[in-house]
């Protein structure tokens, strides 16, 4: 009865807007396997008060498809790294407003352009008179994810219809060099404060299963509090052949749960989100994160892996008797490209 005690006593303590402290999430990380389904619903109940019983949905287009110079251990596209993956340039105009069409039919309500690469190239303008178009010609809230960046380049996305810039920081402080060598951690901070400084919204968060600590996954938790970002999308790994996390053991389902729960008491008014890897991770177990704190869900295809079906997930939130933030599906619009 103590654990569960605690865990009332500080969902209450966050219900009533006050913060836990790093003491309380570990405590609340700790706890044994079966006080999480309390757990769970608790997360699941400070999320109604602050973010509703909305999903919000979006969906990605791989814009851009390269070997990149930097060497995140995890990531398929790496110059670094033995992999099969299909590489192009980036996408005509045509084939995005496709992607972007699609997603909005199928029920997103973001969008996000996706491009390999260290930061803002050659590719940029190219990418701006594409947003435009698609700010123009769908309904979709925009977001991109380019890399680092600096000042004019996002002054540039903001005005050209971009609401959201992603940028992850994958993992804690403390543990960063180990899955990057070729770019500091303080230059995604940097490029995190650039975007918000230029009036963007910040989406950012990490992947679960690194290889990283219980303490470090709370590290990184209070670090992006401390950044005020916008949403925390949690990826969990999921290995890829020919990358040196190839033969790393995924965490059990469990563990990511708890994690997407104490998530939820430390940021309740940030919207985290599923991200990649919960299919292969998570199995059959994908709607109890929803019951525990998940208010977003990337949908459809990852950048190199396949991910589920938006129907799926639609289908999975109306089970729950949540809502989702498109609403209902629609056709896709006859539009001249």
């Amino acid at each position: 009865m103590k654990d569960i005690n605690k865990i009332l006593e500080l969902s209450q303590k966050v219900i009533q807007d006050k913060d836990i402290n790093k003491g309380d999430a570990d405590y609340l990380s700790r706890l044994k396997k079966e006080n999480i389904n309390i757990l769970l619903i608790m997360a699941g109940i400070i999320c109604e008060k602050f973010k509703g019983r909305q999903v919000d949905l979006c969906s990605i287009v791989n814009a851009r498809s390269s070997r990149c110079s930097e060497d995140c251990s995890f990531c398929a596209q790496s110059i670094y790294h033995q992999t099969d993956i299909n590489t192009h340039q980036l996408l005509s105009k045509k084939e995005i407003l496709k992607a972007a069409y699609q997603a909005e039919a199928a029920g997103a309500d973001r969008f996000s352009l996706v491009t390999t690469g260290r930061g803002i190239d050659g590719d940029f303008e190219n990418i701006i008179s594409i947003i435009k178009e698609v700010k123009k010609k769908t309904n979709l809230k925009l977001c991109v994810s380019l890399g680092l960046l600096n000042k004019e380049a996002a002054l540039k996305l903001k005005e050209s219809g971009v609401e959201r810039y992603h940028h992850n920081l994958e993992t804690a402080p403390s543990y960063f060099e180990k899955t990057c060598t070729t770019h500091s951690y303080q230059e995604r901070i940097e490029t995190i404060h650039i975007a918000q400084e230029a009036g963007l919204e910040v989406c950012s968060g990490g992947i679960l299963g690194l290889g990283e600590s219980r303490e470090q996954r709370l590290e990184m938790a209070f670090l992006l509090k401390e950044l005020r970002v916008d949403s925390v999308p949690l990826n969990s790994l999921n290995p890829i052949p020919g990358t040196p996390l190839a033969d790393k053991e995924s965490l059990p389902p469990l563990d990511i749960l708890q994690t997407i729960a104490v998530y939820r008491f430390i940021l309740p008014k940030t919207d985290i989100r599923y991200a990649g890897g919960r299919e292969a991770n998570l199995r059959d177990l994908q709607a109890l994160g929803l019951i525990g704190g998940i208010n977003g869900m990337l949908t459809g295809d990852y950048l190199t892996t396949s991910g589920r079906k938006t129907a799926e997930d639609i289908v999975m939130i109306n089970d729950l008797g949540l809502k989702w933030s498109n609403g209902y599906p629609k056709l896709i619009k006859n539009k001249s490209s």
